[in-house]
C-alpha cells in the first residue's frame, strides 16, 4: 500500500465502521487473542519478571547496536553467508533483484515478512518478471485478493472462510468446480496441494527474521506453519530481510525473549516452529540453500536512536497492543493506511514515513493504556503517541478547528472558577438533552462521536465537585 493513502485515516474509518463483514471478523480479537493471552500469562507466574528481562536485553542491545551488528556480520561471513547493508527501501529492493538476476531466477517464495511489505517488495519483483508466491496461508489469501495485511501476525484476519473459498475457485483453475470448500480443512488441503508445487519449483526463498543473533550469525523465524522452513531450505538461495533492531547478543537472549513472544501474540507456550538458520548448506547437511544472504535494513530506524522514540525499537511484532486496542478492534488494520496498524503503528509509522504523512495516527487512541499494559517489551506506547501529537501540533498539521478548540479549552482551564461554573452548566444542559435516557443520540459539534454511537449524558456531580468534596472531608477529619 502506498504511503500516500495514510492520511485518509478518517475516511477509511467511516468505511470500516459500516463494513458489517469486517465488524464480524474483528469480533475474533476478544474471543481469540485476548483470552488466549490472558490464560497463557496466568499459567506463568514469572511472566512479568521475564518482561523486565526482555526489556533490559533490548535496551542493552540498542545502546550498543553498532557493536552487535558488526559482530553479527562477522559471524554470518564466517559461516559462508553474505550481509547487505541497505539504507532505505530502494536499496533493499535492488539488492534482492540483483541476487535474483545473478541466479537467473524465475520464481520467488516468500515467508511472512512485514519488512517486505514495508519496502513494497512483491510489486517490485513482479515488475522484474519474477513470479512471487506468498507461502504463509494468510498472506497467500490476501495475495490472491490483492490486499495488504490487516494484522501483523494474522494478515487475513478480516477475511471470512466463504470469501477464501471464492478466491480459491477464481484462482485455482482446472479443478472440479463443484468441489466442496465449506470446511476450513478443505480450504487448507487445497492450499497445501497448490503450495507443494511452488515449494519444489522455487529458485529464491525470502523470509523475514524475528531475531538476528550476533553470537552465531543466525537468523530466527517464528511460525505456526511449515512454510517458513520449506521456503528457506528447499530454495537454492535463502534471503533473510530484517531491520537493524532485530539483532540480539546471544542465543540465550533470543530464547529469553521467545518466552514472552508467543504467549503475547497467540497465547501459545511456544510457536509451532522456531527455526534457526546459520549460513548455507554444508557438505554433510541433508538440505538447505546453496547461498544465504541477510539484508540489514535501516529505512529510518537509526534516526530513532537517542530520541524519545528509541523505546519503539524494542518491539518484537507480537501484535498484543493491537489485539487489545479498542480503536483497532473497531476499525481494523486497513484503516491505518500503511503497513503497521494499531498502537505500535501509530508510533512507528510517523517515525518511518514522517509526521506529515502519518501524524494523524497517534490521535487514533483512547489512551486507555491497555497497549502498554500488555506489551511484553514494556514499550510506553501512550507516552510516545503524546510526543507525536505534540510534534503534529507544533507543525500546525492538526486541523485548525482542533488547535482553536485546544486554545479555547486552555483559556477556560486556566481560570478554575470560570471553568467550574461553565462545566457545571454544561453538565445540566446535557443531562436535560438526554431526556432521562442517560445518552444523547445526536449532539451539535460532536458528530464524530455520535455518528456511530451515543454520547453518554452527564449524571450527578462533576469530577471537580466530587474532588472538592473529598478534599473537604479529608481536611475535616484531621
Amino acid at each position: 500500500m502506498n504511503v500516500s493513502t495514510s492520511p485518509k485515516f478518517k475516511e477509511n474509518v467511516h468505511g470500516a465502521l459500516r463494513d458489517e463483514s469486517l465488524q464480524r471478523a474483528l469480533g475474533r480479537l476478544k474471543s481469540g487473542f485476548q483470552i488466549n493471552r490472558t490464560n497463557a500469562v496466568l499459567r506463568m507466574p514469572e511472566f512479568d519478571a521475564l518482561r523486565d528481562q526482555a526489556r533490559d536485553i533490548k535496551n542493552h542491545t540498542l545502546e550498543n547496536l553498532d557493536h552487535y551488528l558488526l559482530k553479527f556480520e562477522e559471524n554470518v561471513k564466517a559461516n559462508g553467508g553474505h550481509v547487505h547493508w541497505c539504507a532505505d527501501a530502494a536499496e533493499a529492493r535492488e539488492v534482492v533483484a540483483k541476487i535474483c538476476r545473478d541466479k537467473d531466477a524465475k520464481s520467488v517464495l516468500k515467508g511472512k515478512s512485514m519488512i517486505s511489505e514495508e519496502i513494497g517488495l512483491n510489486d517490485f519483483l513482479e515488475k522484474q518478471d519474477l513470479k512471487v508466491v506468498e507461502t504463509d496461508l494468510g498472506e497467500y489469501i490476501i495475495q490472491l485478493r490483492n490486499e495488504p495485511p490487516s494484522h501483523i501476525i494474522a494478515p487475513a484476519l478480516h477475511v471470512h472462510k466463504e470469501q477464501v473459498a471464492d478466491s480459491f475457485r477464481e484462482t485455482h483453475k482446472g479443478r472440479d468446480p463443484n468441489r466442496s470448500l465449506v470446511e476450513p480443512r478443505e480450504l487448507l488441503d487445497e492450499a497445501r496441494e497448490i503450495m507443494r508445487e511452488h515449494f519444489f519449483a522455487a529458485d529464491i526463498g525470502i523470509t523475514g527474521a524475528n531475531f538476528l543473533i550476533a553470537e552465531t550469525g543466525s537468523s530466527v523465524i517464528v511460525t505456526n506453519e511449515g512454510n517458513g522452513d520449506l521456503t528457506q531450505t528447499l530454495s537454492r538461495v535463502h534471503i533473510a530481510i530484517a531491520s537493524l533492531e532485530k539483532v540480539v547478543p546471544t542465543l540465550e537472549d533470543a530464547t529469553s525473549i521467545l518466552r514472552v513472544l508467543a504467549r503475547s501474540a497467540t497465547g501459545q507456550e511456544m510457536s509451532s516452529y522456531t527455526t534457526f538458520s546459520t549460513g548455507p548448506r554444508r557438505s554433510d547437511d541433508l538440505d538447505g540453500p546453496e547461498e544465504y544472504h541477510v539484508i540489514l535494513l535501516d529505512n529510518g530506524r537509526s534516526n530513532m536512536l537517542g530520541t524519545e522514540f528509541q523505546d519503539m525499537l524494542r518491539c518484537i511484532r507480537c501484535a498484543a497492543c493491537m489485539n487489545h486496542c479498542p480503536v483497532y478492534g473497531a476499525v481494523g488494520g486497513h484503516a491505518y493506511g500503511w503497513v503497521y496498524p494499531g498502537p505500535m503503528g501509530s508510533v512507528l509509522s510517523p517515525s518511518l514515513i514522517g509526521v506529515d504523512e502519518a501524524g494523524h495516527l497517534p490521535n487514533a487512541s483512547t489512551f486507555c493504556g491497555k497497549c502498554e499494559e500488555v506489551c511484553p517489551m514494556r514499550i510506553p506506547l501512550p507516552k510516545m503517541m503524546r510526543h507525536w501529537r505534540e510534534r503534529e501540533f507544533e507543525k500546525h498539521l492538526s486541523p485548525a478547528s482542533f488547535r482553536y478548540g485546544i486554545k479555547t479549552w486552555a483559556f477556560f482551564a486556566s481560570k478554575p472558577k470560570l471553568y467550574g461554573a461553565l462545566t457545571g452548566i454544561a453538565s445540566k444542559v446535557l443531562s436535560k438533552m438526554s431526556g432521562g435516557k442517560g445518552r444523547i443520540a445526536k449532539l451539535p459539534l460532536a458528530g464524530g462521536w455520535t455518528d456511530m454511537r451515543d454520547f453518554p449524558a452527564p449524571e450527578g456531580k462533576t469530577f471537580k465537585q466530587l474532588w472538592t468534596e473529598k478534599q473537604s472531608v479529608k481536611g475535616g477529619s484531621k
